[in-house]
């Protein structure tokens, strides 16, 4: 049931840069379709910025805009955990910005 709650949809990375103010957090411009919204994120120990540039993730559309280190974050990226280890979600096919993750 809540689940049913998350707006999630497939994002397309235009830009990642690492955050200027913090030594953990990438600072990405992503489009979602019907925008491109921008998303901090605590990822920067397992990719570097320029090799996600041009990759489909899952976004969590529907999330109250935080500020992270002085950086409004409207969205989150998915990512899975295994132990010391993280990967983020994609898509196997090149799917269009805004299509909705069910």
């Amino acid at each position: 049931e809540d689940f049913t709650k998350l707006d999630l949809v497939v994002g397309k990375i235009l830009e990642a840069n690492d955050h200027p103010n913090a030594d953990k957090l990438l600072v990405f411009k992503v489009d979602i379709g019907s925008e491109t919204r921008t998303i901090v994120s605590g990822i920067k120990k397992w990719y570097k910025a320029e090799d996600l540039v041009g990759k489909n993730v899952i976004v969590v559309k529907n999330l109250a805009p935080r500020k992270m280190r002085g950086i409004e974050s409207q969205g989150m990226l998915l990512a899975a955990d295994f132990g010391d280890d993280l990967t983020m979600v994609s898509t196997l096919a090149d799917i269009k910005p805004g299509s909705k993750v069910s």
